[in-house]
C-alpha cells in the first residue's frame, strides 16, 4: 500500500517487500534527464552506502512534483532549483510503485531544472542493485541493475527510454579500488584519511539500467585494439585466470569493430570477474561484469567447452555494446531487440577466430531447443505482451527473447544473404545510435536495404507465440517435381495440434534436392498461405525442408521421403541439417504424427556420425528415452541395446586422447562415454570413468579435460563416501571456477540416498552461494535416483529456499520439477505451487504443468511400440 512520508529533514525510509500483484507503474512523461552527477561512499563497516544525485532535468510542462523511481533507499534530504530559486522537496514514498515523488509548493516552470538528492543505501545480500559480495574473507560492492534494481542504488528514471548521461565518483577505502562505466579521470585522497575518491569519465547517453560499479581490491590484465584499452579483472588470487578471456575479448572487439560501420562507441572496455554474482554477466557501457565461471578458467586445464562457453558469453556481452547500449529498446516488452540480436551475433567472431569449434552447427541445435520452448501452449510471442511489474519483466529473460529471436534473425540473413542483411543491421544502428527503437525500426531498415518483404514476413515470428510446422510433400509429374507445402502450428499437446489454428506465418522454406548430376539444387519459396505448390525443375529421390537448416519451423515428410531422407543423410545432408532432421522427426514422434520406431531407424542410420554436435544430439535424445519412456520391464534391453548401438564407435574412440587430436574427436569420446555409462550401464566404460576421477584427483593435469568434465559425475553413479568427502574436499579447496563446479555439482550425481541427503543440505549452508544452491537441489531432483528425495526436500524447506534465494527467485525449483512423467507428481506439483505461489512465475508453472503432462502422453502412446521395438532387438541380438 502507498505510503506518505514527513518533510525531507526527517530521515525517510523506502521499501518494498514484493507481492505477485505490484504494480510498477510507467512514470509520467513530464520531466525527462539529460545528466546524473552522482557520487558513492561504500561502507564495509555497516554493509550500507551514502549517495549524493544531481540530476539535470528538462521539464516539459509546468509541474508542482516530479516522480522517480527510489527503492530500499533512506532520503536525507531532496531539493529542486529551477529558474534560479532552489525549494526543498516534500517527499512521498509509494513502496508498491517503487516510486518516490518530490513537490514543491512554487510551480516548477518548462525549462530545465536540477534535483538535488542525499541518500542512503543498503548493500543487501540478494544480488540486486548496489549489493555485497564476499570472497577470500574480503567485501566487496558490485551493481546489477537490470531491469529495475538501478532504483535501489540512487533516485532516478528507472526506464530505458529515459537516456542520459551520467558522472560517477566513488569514495571508497585507501586499500581497494573501483570500476564504473567512463575511464578513471582523477584519484584523489580523502574525504577521510583511508580513504581516495575516484571520479570517472562521463559516459555517452544511455540507459540506469546500463550504469556499473564495482568496489573493492580487483587486479586487472591488460590489453587493448587498435587504440581501445581492454581489461579483464577480478579478486587477487584469480586475476590470472584471465588470460584467455583478454585474449578472447580482443579477437571478438577486432571482429566487430570491421563488422559495425560503428566501431566501438564507449572508449574502454572492462571484464569484471564478480565473486557473487546472479547471472552470467550484464552488458553495462564499457564495463562488463560476470560471474567467475563465465570469464575466469585456467588456460592449461579447461576442456573446449569451457574455452568455447567463456568465448560465447564475452562475444554476447561486447555484441550488447551495440545491440543494447547503443541502441536500445524502447520498453521491456522489446527485450529480445536486445538479447536475441547478442545472442545471434555472438556466433560470428568465434566462427572466424576457431573455426574447429564449428559454432555454425551448434546453432542448428540451438534453433531445435528455441522449438521447444515455443512448442508449449504457454509460450509466448517474441514481443510480449505483458510487462509491466518487475517480476513480468524478469521473467522475458527466456528462452524466447534469446534462442527463438537468435533463430528467426539467422532465418532471414540466410533469406536475404549475409551481406545485405549486414547492411540493414547497421543502417538501423546508425539511424538509431544512443537513442531506443522499437521492432518496425528494424524490420522496415532490412526491408528498404534488401527488397524483400521483411516487414511482412517478421510480425509474424514476433507478434504470436509458437512456431510452424512445414509439411513436404513432393511428386514427381514429367519433368518437373512439384513440391506442395503446408503449414500449422506446432504444439506438443496433441489433442491442440490435431486441432490446429489459424496462425499463419510468412515461412522463407528453402528446398534441397539432388540434382542428378552428383551435386544438389536449392531454392527458396516464401510460404504465405495454408498451402502452396511449387515445381522444382527436375524430379529428385528426395527433398528436404530445411536446405543449411536456417528455418525456424519443423519440416514433416511422407514415410517413404522420410525413410529416403534417413537412409540418405549421412552422405546427403550437411551436419546441421542432420540435427534438423533429427529435431523434426523427435517433434513428429511426440505428437504422434510418426512412431518412435522411425525414430529408432533415424538414430542407427546415424550411429556411425562423426560430428559431436550430431551425435550429442542424438545421444541426448537416447538417455532422455532410456530415463522418461522404458519401462521397469524393459530397462535392461534397452540398456544393452544403448551398449551394442555404441560399442563400434568407443572401439575406434578409444579411452585416451592420441596426441595432436582434434577437438572434434575428444568432444565426441566424451559424448560417447557419457551415454555408455549413464543410458547404457556398460561396466567397462563405468570403471573408465571411476579410473579417469582417480588419475584425475591425483594429477589433473594427467586427464583429457573434456574427459574430466563428465568423468567424474559418472564415477559418482557407482561413487562412495570416500569419494563424496575427496569431491567436497576439492570444491572448497579448488583455485578456479571450472574445478569448483566440475567437483560440486558431481556431488548431485551419486545414488546413495544417503550422499544424496548430504548434498541437499549442504546447499543450505553458508559455503554455497545464492547463485549456486538451487544448481545443486536441480541436480538432485534430476538425477532419478535422487528425485523424490529432491522433491521432498523442496516441500519441507521451502521457507529456507525461499530465505536464501537470490533476485532470480525460486523460479529454479520449478523447472526441476518438470522431470516428473506421473500423476501423482503432477498432482503434487501443481498442489504445491498453488499453496506456495513463487512472484512472476505464472508461466513457468504452466509451461512444468505442460512438460509433465506431454511426457505422461508420450509414454503412454509411444511405450508399447518402443517395449515392442526392444523386443526385436533383443531377439536379433540374441542370434
Amino acid at each position: 500500500m502507498p505510503r506518505n512520508g514527513p518533510r525531507v529533514f526527517g530521515t525517510l525510509l523506502l521499501s518494498l517487500v514484493m507481492a505477485s500483484g505490484a504494480y510498477a507503474q510507467r512514470l509520467p512523461h513530464t520531466v525527462v534527464p539529460d545528466h546524473y552527477d552522482l557520487t558513492f561512499r561504500p561502507d564495509f563497516e555497516k554493509d550500507n552506502f551514502t549517495g549524493d544525485a544531481t540530476i539535470s532535468v528538462r521539464v516539459l510542462v509546468p509541474v508542482h512534483r516530479i516522480t522517480l523511481n527510489a527503492l530500499d533507499l533512506e532520503f536525507h534530504s531532496a531539493k529542486i532549483t529551477s529558474a534560479g530559486v532552489t525549494q526543498e522537496a516534500r517527499v512521498t514514498l509509494d513502496a508498491e510503485k517503487q516510486m518516490a515523488t518530490l513537490a514543491v509548493d512554487r510551480p516548477l516552470a518548462a525549462g530545465p531544472a536540477e534535483i538535488h538528492i542525499n541518500f542512503t543505501g543498503i548493500l543487501n545480500d540478494k544480488l540486486r542493485g548496489l549489493y555485497l559480495a564476499r570472497s577470500g574473507g574480503r567485501k566487496y560492492a558490485i551493481t546489477q541493475f537490470e531491469a529495475t534494481d538501478a532504483r535501489r542504488a540512487f533516485p532516478s528514471f528507472d526506464e530505458p527510454a529515459y537516456k542520459a548521461t551520467f558522472s560517477i565518483s566513488l569514495e571508497v577505502d585507501r586499500d581497494d579500488t573501483a570500476i564504473s562505466n567512463g575511464r578513471l579521470v582523477s584519484d584523489n585522497p580523502g574525504p577521510g584519511p583511508r580513504m581516495h575518491t575516484l571520479t570517472f569519465a562521463t559516459t555517452p547517453k544511455m540507459s540506469s539500467y546500463l550504469v556499473a560499479m564495482a568496489v573493492g581490491d580487483f587486479k586487472c590484465l591488460k590489453g587493448a585494439v587498435e587504440g581501445t584499452p581492454i581489461r579483464v579483472c577480478a579478486t587477487p588470487d584469480k586475476k590470472d585466470l584471465g588470460s584467455f578471456a583478454l585474449e578472447a575479448a580482443e579477437h571478438v572487439l577486432q571482429y566487430y569493430d570491421q563488422y559495425f560501420a560503428i566501431r566501438y562507441p564507449f572508449g574502454k572496455l572492462d571484464l569484471v570477474a564478480a565473486p557473487d554474482f546472479e547471472a552470467g554477466a550484464m552488458e553495462n557501457t564499457g564495463c562488463i561484469i560476470f560471474r567467475e565461471s563465465a570469464l575466469l578458467i585456467d588456460d592449461r586445464h579447461a576442456s573446449p567447452d569451457a574455452h568455447r562457453n567463456v568465448a560465447d558469453v564475452i562475444a554476447h556481452e561486447m555484441a550488447h555494446q551495440w545491440f543494447g547500449d547503443l541502441v536500445t529498446m524502447d520498453w521491456w516488452n522489446n527485450i529480445w531487440l536486445n538479447e536475441g540480436f547478442a545472442t545471434w551475433m555472438s556466433s560470428k567472431p568465434l566462427e572466424a577466430w576457431h573455426p574447429e569449434w564449428n559454432v555454425g552447427i551448434s546453432q542448428a541445435s540451438a534453433t531445435g531447443n528455441a522449438l521447444d520452448d515455443d512448442s508449449l501452449d504457454a509460450s509466448r510471442p517474441i514481443r510480449a505482451r505483458h510487462a509491466e511489474t518487475p517480476d513480468e519483466i524478469n521473467g522475458l529473460f527466456d528462452g524466447i527473447a534469446y534462442g527463438k529471436t537468435a533463430a528467426v534473425l539467422r532465418m532471414l540473413e540466410a533469406y536475404e544473404g549475409q551481406e545485405s542483411f549486414r547492411s540493414g543491421v547497421n543502417a538501423y544502428l546508425a539511424k538509431h545510435a544512443y537513442a531506443n527503437a522499437t521492432p518496425s525500426d528494424f524490420w522496415d531498415a532490412q526491408t528498404q536495404v534488401s527488397k524483400l518483404p521483411i516487414s511482412q514476413i517478421m510480425p509474424t515470428f514476433v507478434n504470436q507465440p509458437g512456431a510452424p510446422l512445414v509439411n513436404v510433400s513432393a511428386s514427381c509429374r514429367g519433368s518437373q517435381e512439384d513440391v506442395t507445402l503446408s503449414q500449422q502450428r506446432y504444439f506438443y499437446d496433441r489433442a491442440a495440434f490435431e486441432k490446429g489454428t489459424d496462425d499463419l506465418w510468412q515461412v522463407p522454406v528453402c528446398l534441397k534436392w539432388p540434382d542428378g548430376k552428383g551435386g544438389f539444387g536449392s531454392r527458396c519459396e516464401l510460404l504465405k498461405q495454408k498451402q502452396q505448390t511449387f515445381a522444382l525443375p527436375s524430379c529428385a529421390p528426395w527433398v528436404f525442408g530445411n536446405a543449411g537448416a536456417h528455418g525456424y519451423y519443423h519440416s514433416a515428410y511422407d514415410r517413404q521421403d522420410l525413410h529416403e531422407l534417413a537412409r540418405n543423410a549421412e552422405a546427403d545432408l550437411t551436419p546441421a541439417e542432420r540435427i534438423a532432421l533429427t529435431n523434426d522427426e523427435w517433434a513428429l514422434v511426440k505428437v504422434g504424427k510418426d512412431s518412435i520406431t522411425d525414430f529408432m531407424g533415424l538414430a542407427e542410420t546415424l550411429r556411425n556420425d562423426k560430428t559431436p554436435d550430431v551425435t550429442e544430439l542424438m545421444l541426448g535424445q537416447l538417455d532422455d528415452i532410456g530415463e522418461r519412456l522404458v519401462s521397469d520391464s524393459d530397462r535392461e534391453t534397452y540398456r544393452a541395446w544403448v551398449r551394442r548401438y555404441l560399442a563400434p564407435q568407443a572401439a575406434q574412440l578409444g579411452w585416451q586422447p592420441a596426441p595432436g587430436e582434434s577437438v572434434e574427436v575428444r568432444r565426441l569420446r566424451a559424448a560417447v562415454l557419457v551415454t555408455l555409462a549413464y543410458t547404457g550401464r556398460d561396466p567397462g566404460a563405468l570403471a573408465e570413468a571411476g579410473g579417469l576421477t582417480e588419475r584425475y584427483l591425483a594429477d589433473p593435469s594427467s586427464v583429457d579435460p573434456a574427459m574430466a568434465d563428465v568423468a567424474i559425475s559418472l564415477a559418482a553413479i557407482n561413487g562412495n563416501a570416500p569419494l563424496y568427502n575427496e569431491l567436497l574436499a576439492r570444491a572448497k579447496a579448488a583455485k578456479s571456477p571450472e574445478q569448483y563446479y566440475r567437483c560440486l555439482f558431481a556431488l548431485t550425481s551419486f545414488s546413495d540416498p544417503g550422499l544424496l541427503g548430504r548434498t541437499l543440505d549442504h546447499a543450505l549452508t553458508p559455503e554455497v552461494r545464492s547463485q549456486d544452491f538451487l544448481g545443486l537441489i536441480d541436480g538432485v531432483i534430476r538425477n532419478p535416483a535422487g528425485r523424490e528425495l529432491g522433491w521432498d526436500f523442496v516441500k519441507s524447506h521451502w521457507a529456507e529456499i525461499q530465505k536464501k534465494v537470490s533476485f532470480g527467485g525460486p523460479t529454479g525449483v520449478i523447472y526441476s520439477a518438470g522431470g516428473f512423467c506421473d500423476i501423482r507428481h503432477e498432482a503434487e506439483v501443481k498442489q504445491f505451487f498453488s499453496q506456495h505461489p513463487v512472484p512472476g512465475a505464472a508461466r513457468p508453472l504452466e509451461q512444468t504443468m505442460e512438460n509433465i503432462r506431454y511426457c505422461i502422453d508420450l509414454r503412454s502412446q509411444q511405450g508399447p511400440s518402443l517395449s515392442a521395438w526392444l523386443a526385436g532387438q533383443a531377439a536379433g541380438g540374441a542370434r
